[in-house]
């Protein structure tokens, strides 16, 4: 299956960029590969090494006053070299339109010319993060997310173990939700990770007994959020042996878990599930644990550094 980002799905974003489209003959099927964008200032001058074709490229007030300056012989020459590569898209910016042989060659080649009226720096800001986090490497992942103390904490476990129950008790505790069975995923700038719900499902949650709720009806438009930046994975477990062993060979938490999750490391804690186990205020516990972390202040760690202290004094006086 190809991939990237057809123009016709950017165009259902049109009026987010005060943007149309000005020849609708276009292929609008073609597709997006990039979230870099190009100025094509040193292509419109005739050098193209290293022209990078595969880019949306992005007409400013300075490309566009330069093609206005150029006699209909120059201009029909240099759109001739442009013109050999199969760019996706050109857009040009300030509500500026390019001259009529510019749309005429767009147009043979069914390349579509998008305008807006928005300034370059604004749309290349705006447009760029739009890219960025619709082209970005995604994936969907059994399990909820949900925001708390700030943090954006990842739950997973296996069916019937009591993911959504955890959740709806955090939303309960003013918490917000941000999906549930199903977490997509995107991994944007190649080094944070979002998790989105899923379009379908949206804040709709399965609890057995109850059947389908919707959580943002039920507790209002403040106890959920669009998307989330993962911050740290709670796994529920069944507490069995073969599980609590595992659990506890590090007691104090010096060690800590990571889970990689499309090539990024993520802080991951295994939590054993049994009845009277307060699960949503151990994860409640989880969050605020890891903003003391993130602090530099690592308990389980102080704590060791202080016990090997303690004892290296106490051996030292019994020695004396």
């Amino acid at each position: 299956m190809a991939s990237g980002l057809k123009i016709k799905a950017i165009l259902e974003h049109a009026s987010e960029f005060s943007m149309e489209l000005l020849n609708p003959g276009a292929d609008l099927q073609k597709r997006v590969q990039e979230s870099d964008l190009n100025r094509p200032g040193l292509a419109l001058a005739g050098f193209f090494e290293n022209f990078a074709s595969s880019r949306v490229h992005v007409f400013g007030l300075g490309e566009w006053s330069y093609i206005m300056s150029l006699s209909a012989e120059i201009l029909a020459e240099r759109l001739e070299s442009f013109f050999q590569y199969d760019v996706p898209c050109l857009i040009f910016t300030h509500d500026n339109s390019p001259p009529e042989h510019f749309i005429q060659r767009a147009c043979e080649k069914k390349i579509p010319i998008l305008k807006t009226k928005q300034t370059t720096h604004t749309f290349l800001e705006k447009f760029s993060s739009f890219l960025d986090e619709n082209l970005a490497p995604s994936q969907t992942i059994h399990g909820g997310l949900i925001e708390v103390f700030g943090v954006g904490v990842l739950i997973k476990g296996k069916a019937g173990i009591g993911k959504s129950e955890t959740m709806l008790e955090l939303v309960e505790r003013g918490h917000r939700l941000v999906a549930d069975d199903a977490v997509e995923i995107k991994l944007v700038h190649g080094s944070r990770l979002y998790g989105y719900a899923n379009e379908t499902l949206g804040y709709h949650m399965e609890i057995r007994g109850l059947g389908i709720i919707n959580i943002k009806d039920l507790f209002g438009s403040g106890s959920v959020r669009k998307f989330k930046r993962i911050d740290l994975m709670v796994v529920l477990v069944e507490w069995n042996d073969t599980q609590y062993s595992i659990i506890e060979s590090d007691r104090l938490g010096l060690d800590d878990k990571m889970e990689d999750v499309l090539g990024l490391p993520v802080s991951c804690l295994v939590i054993p599930i049994r009845p009277g186990r307060n699960i949503p205020i151990l994860i409640e516990t989880a969050a605020k644990n890891y903003n003391l972390k993130t602090m530099g202040m690592h308990p389980g760690r102080i704590f060791n550094e202080k016990l090997k202290q303690f004892l290296a004094e106490k051996s030292q006086s019994l020695m004396d």
